[in-house]
């Protein structure tokens, strides 16, 4: 599955391949709502979820660098880099 196919699927469908499929990496809040981190890959994933209404909001899938910024904080890489 590539970011396209992503996107073109139902919110449903959505949330269920990054179930399946995902691997999580982070979560974080904003607002009203906690925003959890997936990789799926060869894209990465946000699922937007309110914990007051208990309801999924989105699921935004994405590429791009500076939407990953939030979570650079929470991201320990230390066992990966090697001296």
């Amino acid at each position: 599955m590539d970011l396209t196919d992503f996107h073109f699927m139902t919110s449903d469908v959505r949330a269920e391949a990054v179930w399946v499929y995902g691997t999580f990496l982070a979560i974080r809040s904003e607002a009203d709502y906690y925003v959890a981190l997936y990789h799926m890959g060869n894209f990465f994933v946000e699922v937007w979820y309110n914990p007051v209404a208990g309801t999924l909001a989105c699921t935004t899938g994405f590429r791009s660098g500076e939407k990953l910024e939030p979570y650079l904080q929470m991201i320990d890489i230390s066992e990966a880099v090697t001296a």
